[in-house]
């Protein structure tokens, strides 16, 4: 029997409201409640900038495998732990990806929350770096769209489909550093920025970090080379 809650300073628990509203009527296991309610409360306990769980990390709760195993399903408190985590992943309430973590396979689980799913697809992108044994996830790169408002000006309809072409015909880190060079020129423009891009795929960049000489001097030459007329100067 529960002898109730030792006294202390209890800590707060983030749990999402649509659990309460929404996904609580639909769970009908309870080996996969225990596990999302385990996920709530180990999760912020995590030094990443993104928290995760690997799998190891339910496997080795002892408090958590004791509760699956207390269910009395007739199997291994492992293989309940593999039903709920899959159970969960199908409801979309776990994401679940893999990744190679010191020459090993490991399975990485995030919930289903905006930072969640920010998280999930970092590291399908190969996002990510090791500080120790924590996986850091790398901050999400803004898109070109962002990019241009902040640096150029308003996003027209016009120039959101240009953006569009763009994107599918250079990567995005070319268009960044495009982007920047034009900024950095003072010539604000998307003409100008691909020109820029158009010089590098027909004649290669010798580095992707040029320093600011270069680059002025190579400002000058799309203002004045046979780019020109797709200038604003």
């Amino acid at each position: 029997m529960f002898k109730g809650f030792q006294p202390g300073t209890f800590e707060s628990l983030m749990i999402p409201p649509g659990f309460f509203s929404e996904l609580l009527p639909q769970i009908d296991d309870l080996a996969e409640l225990k596990v999302l309610l385990f996920c709530f409360w180990a999760l912020p306990q995590k030094e990443s900038t993104f928290p995760y769980l690997l799998h190891h990390d339910f496997i080795h709760h002892e408090p958590l495998m004791t509760g699956l195993a207390a269910l009395d399903t007739g199997f291994e408190p492992e293989a309940v732990l593999s039903a709920a985590l899959n159970g969960l992943v199908k409801r979309g309430v776990l994401l679940q990806t893999e990744i190679d973590m010191n020459a090993q396979k490991q399975i990485i689980f995030v919930v289903n929350t905006e930072r969640g799913r920010l998280a999930f697809e970092q590291l399908r992108q190969g996002r990510w770096t090791l500080n120790g044994d924590i996986i850091e996830i790398l901050p999400e790169r803004p898109n070109i769209y962002k990019l241009y408002e902040e640096n150029i000006g308003p996003l027209t309809p016009l120039i959101a489909d240009n953006l569009k072409d763009i994107e599918q015909d250079y990567s995005s880190e070319w268009v960044a550093d495009a982007l920047k060079i034009a900024v950095q020129n003072n010539k604000r423009s998307l003409k100008y920025i691909h020109a820029i891009l158009k010089r590098w795929q027909e004649e290669g960049r010798s580095s992707d970090a040029q320093p600011r000489r270069r680059i002025e001097e190579g400002g000058k030459r799309y203002i004045t080379g046979k780019y020109a007329d797709f200038i604003d100067h």
